[in-house]
Order: C-alpha cells, then structure tokens, then sequence
C-alpha cells in the first residue's frame, strides 16, 4: 500500500491558507469606515489611514470659540506625525456652528490655520444619526459635549481618553498622553 507524502511545503501552504487575512486583524472594525476628505475629491479610507497607528480623533466647528485650536492641532500634527500619531478632523454642526458649506469650512481649515492634517467631509458626532465612528467613541468615552472634544486612541484601536473642549490641544495633559502612546 502506498502512503502519501506530505512534504515541507504544502504544509506551510496548508498554513498560510489557514491564516486570517491581515488587513482585517490590523484594522479595528469600529474605524472600518470610508468618507470623503474636506472639499474634496479625495477619498479617505479611515482603516487604511489609521492601521496600526495612534489617533487623536476631534469634532470640529469653523465658527466656535475653539476654532483657534486647529492651531495647536497642526502644530501636534507637525511634532508627532513623523513617530505614526494620525490626528482626523471632523467637521460638523452638531452644536450649529459650522461653516455653511464645506467651501468655507475648507477655507478656514486649510487657508486661516494652515490644516495639513486629515479633514474629513462634515458628519454627525451626536445623538441617533452619529456617524458610527463617533458612536463608539460615545460609548467608550461619551460624546462630544461641545466642538472640539478630543479622543485619543492606541494603535490598537482602543479608545484611551476623551479631552474636552476646554482642554488646549498642546496641553501638558494631552502631549503626554501622546508620549505614552508612541513608546
């Protein structure tokens, strides 16, 4: 009677079949999300842009009294970018003081503060019609209580801290966090 032979190499191709497939263990499913990017034709793929990377996720407004922090999350932005931290804007009006239209919305971004970072199209961050990111994010850590609430998030995909609005994006607080997170 002859036996087959199972050799070396169909084994480890029996292997790497039985592996799961890589992207969707790097990603977390909460971020498995596509939008548009602010003003733009440009697509953002938020698992692509996020996978394995720590996230400072903030709800923005172009005409809120913390609109001056776009300053301070661009100057975050050219501090950590370079060590993997990826900070995404999203625009909205959940507390009605948004940019009419996301023409201005870009202009006060991209042109009076000088944004390089991630700007998505405008969403909802509270309430029923929340974009699933910012439900998770409410449910980990609460919703946005005004513009501005900043979350933090390891390169896992677990949502760290919520800092409020009243919280300065180069905060000592804040740049901590950071620190720790890209050890």
């Amino acid at each position: 009677m002859h036996r087959p032979i199972i050799t070396p190499l169909w084994l480890l191709l029996a292997c790497i079949i039985a592996l799961p497939p890589v992207a969707s263990a790097s990603c977390a499913p909460w971020l498995d999300h596509d939008l548009k990017q602010l003003h733009s034709g440009k697509h953002l793929d938020l698992c692509e842009a996020t996978q394995g990377k720590p996230l400072l996720l903030v709800n923005t407004a172009s005409h809120c009294g913390f609109t001056g922090q776009f300053e301070g999350l661009q100057a975050l932005h050219e501090e950590y970018a370079d060590q993997g931290l990826v900070i995404i804007g999203f625009p909205s009006n959940a507390f009605e003081q948004a940019a009419a239209n996301e023409e201005e919305a870009a202009k006060v971004c991209f042109f009076n503060f000088g944004v390089t970072f991630l700007m998505s199209e405008t969403i909802e961050v509270t309430g029923a019609s929340a974009h699933p990111v910012f439900q998770h994010l409410a449910q980990q850590q609460g919703e946005p209580s005004w513009n501005f609430n900043k979350y933090l998030v390891d390169r896992h995909g677990q949502v760290v801290d919520r800092y409020r609005q009243w919280t300065s994006p180069t905060s000592w607080f804040l740049r901590r966090a950071i620190d720790k997170l890209l050890l």
